[in-house]
This record gives C-alpha cells, sequence and structure tokens, in this order.
C-alpha cells in the first residue's frame, strides 16, 4: 500500500482529471443534442447522466468486489444527493431567473419522479427481509428495467408533451441553432464524447482505490470517505456540466444531466450487489446509508416541487426549493459526520 501523501496526490489528480473532462463533456453533449435531434433532455438524462457517472460506476464496484459495501453504497448515495444540490448551485449561476422557473417542461418532471421511484426501490430492498438469488437481491434486477422504462417515458414527454408549462418572460425554450451539422462533424462529436467517458472512467477507479486507501491509513469512517469525501470528487463531472450548460444557455441540458446522472447512480446499487459476492449488499449496510435514501428522496420531493410551483425570483434570486436543498444537504450530512 502506498503511503499517504502519495495516495492523497494520486487522489487529487484523479479529481483534476475528472474535472477536466467534466468541463469538456457539456459543450460536446449540447452539440450531440443538436446533431441527433434527440433533445437536451433526453441527451441529458442518457449521454451526460450516464456518463459523467462512470466514475462514480468505476469506484463503487470497485469497493464492492473488494468486499467493502459500505464504501460502495456510500459512494453511490452521497454522488446522488450530492448532484440534487449541484442544482441549487447552477440556480445560483443563472441570474436571469429561478432556473426551475425558466427550465420546466415535462421531461423534467418526469425525471425527477423516476429518480424518486429507483430511490424508494431501493429503500424497500434495504428495509424489507433479506432475501436474494445466487447473491443478488430482486431489487438489482427491478431498478435498470424501471431505469430504461423511465428513460422512454423522459424521450415520450419530451417527444409528445401531454401537457406544457405556462410561457413567461423568463422561460426558455429550447431552439435550434439553424447549423448543419456534416456527418463528419457528427463522429468527430462522438470519439470526443467516447475519449472524454473513458477519462472519466480511469479516473473513477483512481478516485475508488485512492478513497479506499485513505480510509485504512486514516482511520475514517467508510460512510465518511465514500457518501461525502470520494461521492463529491467522482460528483465533479455532474457540477462542471451542470454549471457550464447553465452558463451557455442549455438549461434542459443542465436539469437532465443532473437528474439523469442521480438516476444513473440508483444503477450503482444494482452494479455493486452483483460485484458483491458475500450475498446481497442492501443487507450489509448501515442506518446511515438508509438515512442518506430517505433524504435524498426528500431532497428530490422538494425539486420537484420547485418545478412544479416555478417561482420566478426568490431570496437572492433563487428559488425556495435551492435554500431547502442547501440546507437539508449541509445539516444531513452534517449530523452523519458528527455521529460517526
Amino acid at each position: 500500500m502506498a503511503s499517504l501523501p502519495i495516495t492523497v496526490t494520486l487522489f487529487s489528480i484523479a479529481v483534476f482529471a475528472i474535472g477536466l473532462a467534466g468541463t469538456k463533456m457539456a459543450k460536446v453533449a449540447d452539440r450531440l443534442a443538436e446533431a441527433t435531434g434527440l433533445g437536451e433532455a433526453f441527451v441529458g438524462a442518457l449521454l451526460l447522466g450516464g456518463s459523467t457517472s462512470l466514475a462514480g460506476i468505476v469506484t463503487s464496484i470497485t469497493a464492492a468486489a473488494h468486499d467493502r459495501p459500505e464504501f460502495a453504497i456510500s459512494n453511490a448515495l452521497g454522488g446522488i444527493a450530492a448532484q440534487i444540490v449541484f442544482l441549487g448551485i447552477a440556480d445560483l449561476v443563472y441570474s436571469k431567473a429561478n432556473l426551475e422557473h425558466a427550465a420546466a417542461s415535462a421531461a423534467t418532471l418526469v425525471q425527477a419522479a423516476v429518480l424518486v421511484t429507483l430511490l424508494a426501490i431501493s429503500l424497500l430492498a434495504m428495509t424489507g427481509p433479506p432475501m436474494s438469488v445466487w447473491g443478488i437481491h430482486p431489487a438489482s434486477l427491478i431498478i435498470p428495467v424501471t431505469y430504461l422504462f423511465g428513460l422512454r417515458l423522459v424521450s415520450e414527454a419530451q417527444r409528445s408533451p401531454m401537457w406544457n408549462p405556462q410561457r413567461t418572460d423568463k422561460t426558455w425554450v429550447e431552439e435550434p441553432s439553424g447549423y448543419e451539422f456534416k456527418r463528419s462533424n457528427s463522429i468527430a462529436l462522438w470519439l470526443q464524447f467516447v475519449v472524454l467517458a473513458v477519462i472519466l472512467a480511469i479516473a473513477g477507479y483512481m478516485v475508488g482505490t485512492a478513497g479506499m486507501s485513505i480510509s485504512v491509513q486514516t482511520g475514517l469512517s467508510e460512510s465518511l470517505v465514500g457518501g461525502v469525501f470520494t461521492a463529491l470528487s467522482n460528483s465533479l463531472p455532474e457540477l462542471v456540466t451542470t454549471v457550464a450548460a447553465v452558463r451557455q444557455g442549455a438549461l434542459a441540458l443542465a436539469i437532465g444531466g443532473a437528474l439523469g446522472g442521480s438516476s444513473f447512480d440508483v444503477l450503482l446499487l444494482a452494479f455493486s450487489d452483483l460485484a458483491y459476492r458475500k450475498g446481497s449488499i442492501y443487507h450489509a449496510l448501515e442506518t446511515q446509508q438508509v438515512f442518506v435514501v430517505a433524504l435524498t428522496i426528500l431532497m428530490t420531493g422538494i425539486l420537484l416541487l420547485g418545478l412544479l410551483r416555478r417561482e420566478k425570483h426568490g431570496i437572492g434570486n433563487i428559488g425556495f426549493e435551492t435554500v431547502l436543498l442547501m440546507i437539508l444537504y449541509v445539516g444531513g450530512f452534517s449530523f452523519l459526520v458528527f455521529r460517526i
């Protein structure tokens, strides 16, 4: 095992790589949304959300395969909560109006509802009676199916919404730029996207192994290291891409990427269960992980209320949901830190 200074250095290099690749990915994803005609909300949910979660996926699977279930799940759940609060940070960056007011759409509402559903399934698995087939909990099969069905609902809501939000002078509407993408340009964009995704995966492996080593060498709880330090580091792509998307005016991409990344991170629970070979990973957890799931469901519900209410301007030009999300995140994880 490498010394603590070397481990911290490797951890820092990986975090820097994640931030750098995530910054570039926002621009590439926005251009892909227009080049493919899929739209920002769907590209944010599937491509951006999934790709920026690669670092977290590798980290959690690596931890689970090394019989560190607490670290694996804390990393996944901490990343979900962080991505939701990142939307609050993006709201601070967007000065024209409350972000949830400007970017309201049927697709974003569906994404938030899908996230709550996925989290509820995982909570049932954690608190229900122990069960597994070949060491795999049934929830680990239900979660991916629900995720795919949710993507279909997001696509349908974007393509043929059954309702539309009331238009105001602050409502953002996705419109094509009129620029014609050539086939060669589209191929180049896909290649860039794949390269950035590979960088995120490699950096995620470095963060995971370094994070577990830091936990052992410092004596810090795996819940603390995985749920806060490693989760925040792995979530840097979401923070960077969300803020970058807002700055370039791609609001649906910003919300879609954050909610899509959060939904994709729930899949980490299923992937970790497959990698963990000592039975169901859901029942190898402590009460801290159950607390974080409940906290994340509450945070998502508040975000959903913000998307529905569509407050145009609030305190400091941000919505009530942004204030509550930050209070809950800081308060909830501070509570865990002091308990640990």
